[in-house]
């Protein structure tokens, strides 16, 4: 789930578009069907997590059957927190030596 609230991270997205941004973050790594996907996207509706946008591209842009989603406020904060949540995690980690330290740019 955290990997769809990622992939509309940086704005509104159908359903497929949601798919491949998944598929390309994890390097293939997962791999949703459609059904999961509509589930998951079903109870983030539900949580008020993530809203239907209203506004479309135009129509020689898009196709009709498509639903575009987006964060609401509430989803960016969940987002967020779950991102720093991970983050710290990694934090640990690193303390731990069970990963290395990463090289500045």
């Amino acid at each position: 789930m955290f990997q769809v609230l990622l992939a509309l991270g940086d704005g509104e997205k159908h359903g497929y578009a949601i798919l491949k941004e998944v598929e390309e973050q994890t390097d293939g790594h997962v791999r949703l069907s459609t059904g999961t996907l509509y589930a998951m996207i079903k109870r983030l509706l539900t949580d008020g997590i993530i809203e239907e946008c209203r506004n479309r591209p135009p129509a020689e842009e898009d196709d009709q059957r498509r639903r575009y989603y987006r964060l609401t406020p509430l989803g960016r904060d969940v987002t967020v927190a779950e991102a720093e949540r991970l983050e710290k995690l990694i934090a640990t980690a690193r303390e731990k030596h069970l990963l290395k330290r990463l090289k500045p740019a």
